[in-house]
């Protein structure tokens, strides 16, 4: 594809990226086996760079600088020259990405995670070669695969967790893998691009990332000869085509041993055990139809498909577990138990204590702060963070657990009141600053109510969740 466009406003730039994201989706599912040999010049095309600044400039990294210190968001005026400037670098081979810029982030375990930051140009070029590699590698990915990937969310994993518990894969493995995004093998990663891929300058610059190096909070510049840093745009992407050796994996099993009905049953009937993945970026679990020893025997053959691509099962945390005992997996409990009032046991869904505890965590955070600024003001900042946790976990058995936070978060606003205005007598507390039902309000701003969030059921998509690149006759001059 030899492009040499002007450069398009953003409409024109999304509908072009658009049409030619659908015929790269629609050749590559047409012929797995097909490797495509011209595409750097799409890298280059000025509508991709269009809307690979504009993700660029959108997103919440734009507030964070790399090694140059340019922040996204401060490149305003100088967008042209910037654009140019970048195109005109890959277009004659003299782009060459600067290391990325560390920031070491704290986890809740203690330990510190390593976050990398690309420049501006780096990141602008990686959104560009992600434009174009993407749709080419998401006709390969299995169903099985959520976790950043387009049109797919982590209750679309969890769902079909809930629909596989419900009928008979009782058994779990919980699969956490060593340091994924530290430790994936360049040499592994570099075949399966390479296995689509032919044009050489893509796969010169898929490796330029891979190999750009650290620089470190402490002034230290470090080779990167694994891993592809967390922070990139690229990034999640390059860990699901190396993580899809996993999915593959389980996939042609399911296809060759257990694909039909009668295969599964046979197989039971025979003593052997069904099991499916679900994987969410490196978080996966391994759903069986069997028993314990049959869930066991899998954690030797994941760890043998994860070898190749430099890959550890960690040992402490990779386990077994019946859906009686319960265990969790992003954010959610997954538990079966017998429903109160009756002998039936169904699974269910429900915010995790770990979760419970990290939004408590944050609400004590935020009113344990000053209390120099408003009462609108603390609302303005603690609202948005009830509004997402409640919105994620409105999909479980969330409605206990919304009404304790209701009762948490109110006790913390007015507690910080009471600090605030010492001298203030109750009854002018609630007469200032709560409002109808003794809710806290001030100028029109309320404090979000997480009892008022309705739960509803997720429903199971199974195989129907759309493709991002829809095909049709009339996008692709068929």
């Amino acid at each position: 594809m030899n492009t040499d466009a002007s450069w398009p406003d953003l409409w024109e730039a999304e509908q072009r990226v658009r049409e030619i994201q659908v015929k790269l989706h629609q050749w590559a599912s047409d012929d797995p086996n097909r490797r495509f040999d011209d595409l750097y010049n799409l890298v280059c095309d000025p509508a991709f760079l269009v809307v690979a600044w504009e993700r660029v400039r959108g997103n919440r990294g734009s507030r964070s600088a790399g090694v140059d210190g340019v922040k996204p968001r401060s490149i305003v005026f100088g967008r042209d020259i910037f654009l140019v400037g970048l195109r005109d670098d890959l277009k004659a081979r003299r782009f060459v990405p600067r290391p990325v810029r560390e920031k070491l982030i704290p986890k809740k375990s203690g330990k510190l995670r390593g976050l990398g930051i690309p420049t501006a140009r780096d990141r602008t070029a990686q959104a560009a070669l992600k434009l174009v590699l993407e749709p080419i590698f998401e006709a390969d990915f299995q169903p099985c695969s959520y976790g950043f990937r387009p049109g797919r969310r982590a209750h679309d994993a969890l769902a079909e967790i809930h629909y596989l518990a419900s009928h008979s894969y009782e058994w779990v493995l919980e699969g956490d893998i060593k340091a994924c995004f530290d430790e994936i093998s360049h040499v592994g990663l570099q075949d399966r691009v390479r296995a689509r891929i032919g044009d050489k300058r893509v796969l010169g610059l898929v490796k330029a990332f891979l190999k750009a190096g650290i620089l470190s909070e402490d002034g230290a510049e470090r080779d990167t000869t694994t891993g592809t840093p967390q922070g990139g745009i690229l990034s999640p992407l390059l860990a699901n085509i190396a993580l899809s050796v996993l999915d593959d994996h389980f996939a042609e099993a399911w296809e060759a041993h257990m694909g039909t009905y009668t295969d599964r049953q046979r197989r039971h009937r025979h003593g052997l055990s069904n099991y499916r993945i679900i994987r969410y970026a490196d978080d996966f679990v391994v759903m069986v139809r069997g028993n314990r020893d049959h869930a066991e025997a899998l954690r030797d053959e994941v760890a043998a498909v994860l070898a190749p691509m430099g890959l550890r099962l960690s040992e402490e945390k990779t386990t077994v577990c019946h859906v009686d005992q319960g265990f969790d997996f992003l954010g959610y409990r997954v538990q079966r138990h017998r429903k109160r009032g009756t002998d039936q046991h169904f699974v269910y869904l429900y915010p995790s204590k770990k979760a419970l505890a990290s939004i408590v965590d944050k609400v004590r955070e935020l009113t344990c702060r000053g209390t120099n600024p408003s009462l609108e003001a603390l609302l303005h900042r603690l609202n948005p963070v009830l509004r997402g946790w409640t919105s994620y976990f409105r999909h479980g058995v969330s409605k206990a657990t919304f009404n304790y936070l209701r009762a948490f978060v109110w006790h913390r606003v007015v507690g910080w009141l009471r600090r605030k205005y010492r001298r203030a007598t109750w009854k002018e507390l609630r007469r200032r600053h709560l409002g109808n039902g003794w809710w806290p309000e001030e100028n029109g701003v309320k404090l979000f109510n997480p009892a008022s969030v309705p739960v509803s059921y997720y429903r199971y998509r199974g195989k129907n969740i759309p493709a991002p690149w829809p095909i049709r006759t009339e996008e692709i001059g068929a």
